[in-house]
Protein backbone atom coordinates (compact mmCIF):
# COMPACT_ATOMS: atom_id res chain seq x y z
CA UNK A 1 0.00 0.00 0.00
CA UNK A 2 1.31 3.45 -0.92
CA UNK A 3 0.95 6.47 1.31
CA UNK A 4 -0.46 9.84 0.27
CA UNK A 5 2.54 11.58 1.81
CA UNK A 6 5.95 10.61 3.10
CA UNK A 7 8.68 12.51 4.91
CA UNK A 8 12.33 12.09 5.72
CA UNK A 9 14.21 13.43 8.70
CA UNK A 10 17.29 14.19 6.65
CA UNK A 11 19.49 14.76 9.70
CA UNK A 12 21.19 17.63 7.92
CA UNK A 13 23.48 19.14 10.56
CA UNK A 14 22.02 22.39 11.86
CA UNK A 15 25.15 24.22 10.72
CA UNK A 16 24.51 23.04 7.15
CA UNK A 17 20.90 24.27 7.24
CA UNK A 18 22.20 27.56 8.63
CA UNK A 19 24.62 27.71 5.68
CA UNK A 20 21.72 27.15 3.27
CA UNK A 21 19.80 29.98 4.92
CA UNK A 22 22.81 32.27 4.79
CA UNK A 23 23.36 31.47 1.11
CA UNK A 24 19.69 32.20 0.37
CA UNK A 25 19.79 35.38 2.43
CA UNK A 26 22.68 36.75 0.40
CA UNK A 27 21.69 35.55 -3.08
CA UNK A 28 17.90 35.33 -3.02
CA UNK A 29 16.38 37.41 -0.19
CA UNK A 30 16.85 40.63 -2.21
CA UNK A 31 14.59 39.11 -4.88
CA UNK A 32 11.71 38.12 -2.60
CA UNK A 33 8.36 39.35 -3.89
CA UNK A 34 4.77 39.12 -2.70
CA UNK A 35 3.52 35.61 -3.46
CA UNK A 36 0.82 35.12 -6.08
CA UNK A 37 -1.90 32.55 -6.66
CA UNK A 38 -2.66 30.95 -10.01
CA UNK A 39 0.89 31.35 -11.27
CA UNK A 40 0.11 29.12 -14.23
CA UNK A 41 -2.43 31.68 -15.37
CA UNK A 42 -0.12 34.63 -14.92
CA UNK A 43 -0.64 34.95 -11.18
CA UNK A 44 -2.53 37.47 -9.07
CA UNK A 45 -1.96 38.79 -5.57
CA UNK A 46 -4.76 37.68 -3.23
CA UNK A 47 -3.78 38.02 0.42
CA UNK A 48 -6.98 36.29 1.54
CA UNK A 49 -5.74 33.09 -0.11
CA UNK A 50 -1.99 33.51 0.09
CA UNK A 51 0.01 35.99 2.10
CA UNK A 52 3.79 35.44 1.95
CA UNK A 53 6.90 36.28 -0.05
CA UNK A 54 8.82 34.05 -2.42
CA UNK A 55 11.47 33.91 -5.11
CA UNK A 56 12.89 31.21 -7.38
CA UNK A 57 16.05 29.11 -7.12
CA UNK A 58 17.26 27.38 -10.30
CA UNK A 59 17.75 23.63 -9.93
CA UNK A 60 21.35 24.16 -11.03
CA UNK A 61 21.94 25.49 -7.50
CA UNK A 62 23.46 22.73 -5.37
CA UNK A 63 20.34 22.44 -3.18
CA UNK A 64 18.52 21.17 -6.29
CA UNK A 65 20.56 17.97 -6.30
CA UNK A 66 19.92 17.43 -2.59
CA UNK A 67 16.15 17.75 -3.08
CA UNK A 68 16.13 15.58 -6.20
CA UNK A 69 17.74 12.74 -4.25
CA UNK A 70 14.80 12.63 -1.86
CA UNK A 71 12.27 13.01 -4.69
CA UNK A 72 13.72 9.93 -6.38
CA UNK A 73 13.93 7.99 -3.13
CA UNK A 74 10.32 8.77 -2.15
CA UNK A 75 9.13 7.90 -5.63
CA UNK A 76 11.03 4.62 -5.65
CA UNK A 77 9.91 3.61 -2.16
CA UNK A 78 6.32 4.82 -2.22
CA UNK A 79 4.73 6.66 -5.15
CA UNK A 80 6.19 4.95 -8.26
CA UNK A 81 5.03 7.75 -10.56
CA UNK A 82 6.41 8.45 -14.01
CA UNK A 83 8.46 11.59 -13.25
CA UNK A 84 10.74 13.57 -15.52
CA UNK A 85 11.96 16.70 -13.74
CA UNK A 86 11.20 19.52 -11.31
CA UNK A 87 8.54 21.84 -12.70
CA UNK A 88 10.14 24.75 -14.56
CA UNK A 89 13.57 23.61 -13.30
CA UNK A 90 13.05 25.98 -10.36
CA UNK A 91 12.56 25.63 -6.62
CA UNK A 92 10.39 28.10 -4.75
CA UNK A 93 11.99 29.72 -1.71
CA UNK A 94 9.14 30.96 0.48
CA UNK A 95 9.17 33.14 3.58
CA UNK A 96 6.18 33.52 5.91
CA UNK A 97 6.25 36.36 8.42
CA UNK A 98 3.90 37.03 11.32
CA UNK A 99 0.26 36.95 10.21
CA UNK A 100 1.07 35.32 6.86
CA UNK A 101 -0.38 32.05 5.55
CA UNK A 102 -1.45 30.03 2.51
CA UNK A 103 -5.05 28.75 2.44
CA UNK A 104 -6.30 25.34 1.39
CA UNK A 105 -5.31 24.41 -2.17
CA UNK A 106 -3.85 21.63 -4.27
CA UNK A 107 -0.93 21.84 -6.68
CA UNK A 108 -2.56 19.87 -9.49
CA UNK A 109 -6.00 18.88 -10.63
CA UNK A 110 -8.05 18.04 -13.71
CA UNK A 111 -8.78 21.72 -14.25
CA UNK A 112 -5.06 22.38 -14.83
CA UNK A 113 -4.84 19.94 -17.76
CA UNK A 114 -4.80 20.98 -21.39
CA UNK A 115 -8.30 21.30 -22.88
CA UNK A 116 -8.47 20.11 -26.52
CA UNK A 117 -9.86 22.58 -29.04
CA UNK A 118 -11.37 19.90 -31.27
CA UNK A 119 -14.36 17.65 -30.55
CA UNK A 120 -13.83 14.00 -31.42
CA UNK A 121 -12.48 13.77 -34.96
CA UNK A 122 -14.02 17.08 -35.93
CA UNK A 123 -11.86 20.14 -36.34
CA UNK A 124 -9.55 21.62 -38.90
CA UNK A 125 -6.15 20.00 -39.54
CA UNK A 126 -4.34 22.76 -37.62
CA UNK A 127 -6.46 22.16 -34.50
CA UNK A 128 -6.04 18.40 -34.70
CA UNK A 129 -2.27 18.71 -35.09
CA UNK A 130 -1.96 21.18 -32.18
CA UNK A 131 -4.09 19.01 -29.93
CA UNK A 132 -1.99 15.95 -30.77
CA UNK A 133 1.21 17.82 -29.88
CA UNK A 134 -0.14 19.28 -26.66
CA UNK A 135 -1.79 16.08 -25.47
CA UNK A 136 1.33 14.01 -26.07
CA UNK A 137 3.87 16.52 -24.75
CA UNK A 138 1.92 17.84 -21.76
CA UNK A 139 3.49 17.34 -18.36
CA UNK A 140 1.50 17.62 -15.14
CA UNK A 141 2.45 18.04 -11.51
CA UNK A 142 2.50 14.69 -9.72
CA UNK A 143 4.67 14.98 -6.64
CA UNK A 144 5.08 18.05 -4.41
CA UNK A 145 7.71 18.63 -1.74
CA UNK A 146 8.52 21.02 1.08
CA UNK A 147 11.92 21.30 2.80
CA UNK A 148 11.67 23.11 6.14
CA UNK A 149 14.59 25.45 6.87
CA UNK A 150 13.40 27.06 10.11
CA UNK A 151 13.85 25.71 13.61
CA UNK A 152 10.41 25.15 15.22
CA UNK A 153 11.49 27.38 18.09
CA UNK A 154 11.93 30.29 15.67
CA UNK A 155 8.23 30.60 14.87
CA UNK A 156 4.74 29.70 16.06
CA UNK A 157 1.88 28.53 13.86
CA UNK A 158 2.92 28.08 10.23
CA UNK A 159 2.14 24.37 10.11
CA UNK A 160 2.07 22.49 6.82
CA UNK A 161 -1.32 20.79 7.13
CA UNK A 162 -2.65 18.20 4.69
CA UNK A 163 -5.99 16.42 4.22
CA UNK A 164 -6.03 12.64 3.92
CA UNK A 165 -8.33 10.69 1.60
CA UNK A 166 -11.31 10.99 3.97
CA UNK A 167 -10.79 14.70 4.62
CA UNK A 168 -9.06 14.35 7.98
CA UNK A 169 -6.29 16.95 8.54
CA UNK A 170 -2.82 16.06 9.73
CA UNK A 171 0.38 18.08 10.21
CA UNK A 172 3.76 17.46 8.59
CA UNK A 173 6.78 17.30 10.92
CA UNK A 174 8.03 20.60 12.33
CA UNK A 175 11.69 19.59 12.25
CA UNK A 176 14.43 21.72 10.76
CA UNK A 177 15.80 19.99 7.67
CA UNK A 178 12.82 17.61 7.28
CA UNK A 179 11.45 17.17 3.76
CA UNK A 180 7.81 16.25 3.18
CA UNK A 181 6.71 14.82 -0.18
CA UNK A 182 3.09 14.28 -1.19
CA UNK A 183 0.78 13.64 -4.13
CA UNK A 184 0.24 17.01 -5.84
CA UNK A 185 -3.53 16.43 -5.87
CA UNK A 186 -3.53 16.51 -2.06
CA UNK A 187 -5.28 19.48 -0.48
CA UNK A 188 -2.95 21.30 1.91
CA UNK A 189 -2.24 24.67 3.49
CA UNK A 190 0.25 26.58 5.62
CA UNK A 191 -1.52 27.87 8.71
CA UNK A 192 -1.04 31.46 9.83
CA UNK A 193 2.31 32.26 11.42
CA UNK A 194 1.53 33.89 14.76
CA UNK A 195 5.12 34.66 15.77
CA UNK A 196 8.54 34.69 14.11
CA UNK A 197 9.48 33.69 10.54
CA UNK A 198 9.04 30.39 8.71
CA UNK A 199 11.28 29.58 5.72
CA UNK A 200 11.01 26.66 3.34
CA UNK A 201 11.93 25.43 -0.12
CA UNK A 202 9.06 23.91 -2.05
CA UNK A 203 8.55 22.57 -5.54
CA UNK A 204 6.74 20.16 -7.81
CA UNK A 205 7.89 17.29 -9.99
CA UNK A 206 6.19 16.68 -13.31
CA UNK A 207 5.64 13.80 -15.67
CA UNK A 208 3.38 12.63 -18.51
CA UNK A 209 -0.33 13.28 -18.12
CA UNK A 210 -2.15 10.86 -15.79
CA UNK A 211 -3.55 7.82 -17.63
Amino acid sequence: MAYQSIWYFTDIPSKIVDSIEEDLKVKFDPHLETSKVGVGLGGVVDADIRNARNTWIPTSHWIGGFVWHYVQRANRENFRYDLSNIDGENLQYTVYGEGEHYGWHNDAGIETFYIPTKSGNRGNPEQITQDFINENCEKVRKLSFSLLLSDPEEYEGGNLQLLDEIGKPYIAPRIKGAITLFDSRTKHRVTKVTKGIRKSIVGWTVGPRWK
